[in-house]
């Protein structure tokens, strides 16, 4: 794996192990086949997401890189791999701003004609997606996370959920440490307003580290 960008306030590289819910999947408890929770989908949803099929969603923004590998179930088929499905996903850059969105009093930075960090894929026959991205940064009143749409091969949504990041000592969230923003202010997933519920469902496993880039790994189910 190539080194990722670094910014020049990044604190020197920690080595990340798996971390995960003991016993849990990345759709519920351990044996069990769930409906993965479903979550807000705004205020910054992709305006045309047929428009960046794509695998590589970096669009040169700077930042850890990081590759997402999604694997999606079907719930009405004892969570067996969905084949054909349609995966949106968008997240912040490092900055805590997003594409497509600003020059308002919610992103002062105006990103309305670029499409950084969004992007769709199509699910294999393992239901796995597997985007290249970096590590999103946070903004005031969220913790780290990543936004998810799943349609059915016809373009039906099945679900808009989103992915939490394991937090604390050893997490791959302590040591991107913020990027240039730091951690003070930082909203946890227990006082996140979309998370704050639990986040046994959503939580992905995030392995790696800041110098060799992380890898983030979850499996959602929908009934297809």
């Amino acid at each position: 794996m190539s080194a990722p960008v670094l910014l020049s306030c990044d604190k020197e590289s920690e080595v990340i192990t798996p971390t995960t819910s003991t016993g849990t999947t990345g759709t519920g408890t351990s044996g069990s086949c769930t409906v993965a929770p479903t979550e807000t989908e705004g205020p910054f949803p992709t305006k045309a997401p047929a428009s960046y099929v794509r695998s590589d969603i970096t669009d040169g923004k700077s930042g850890h890189k990081m590759t997402a590998k999604l694997t999606i179930t079907n719930t009405n088929s004892n969570c067996a791999a969905l084949t054909g499905a349609l995966v949106d996903i968008w997240h912040c850059d490092a900055e805590g701003n997003y594409s497509e969105y600003g020059g308002t009093g919610m992103q002062s930075t105006n990103y309305q004609s670029v499409h950084f960090l969004r992007g769709r894929q199509t699910t294999d026959t393992n239901g796995q997606v597997t985007f290249t991205t970096i590590f999103p940064g946070w903004y005031s009143g969220r913790a780290t996370h990543i936004h998810v749409h799943i349609y059915n091969a016809n373009g039906t949504s099945l679900k808009v959920t989103q992915i939490a990041f394991p937090e604390g000592t050893g997490s791959a969230v302590a040591a991107v440490n913020g990027y240039a923003k730091g951690m003070s202010g930082y909203t946890t997933n227990a006082t996140d307003n979309v998370f704050s519920d639990g986040v046994t469902q959503e939580l992905a496993t995030v392995t790696g580290s800041t110098t060799a880039g992380f890898e983030l790994t979850i499996s959602l189910g929908v009934a297809a």
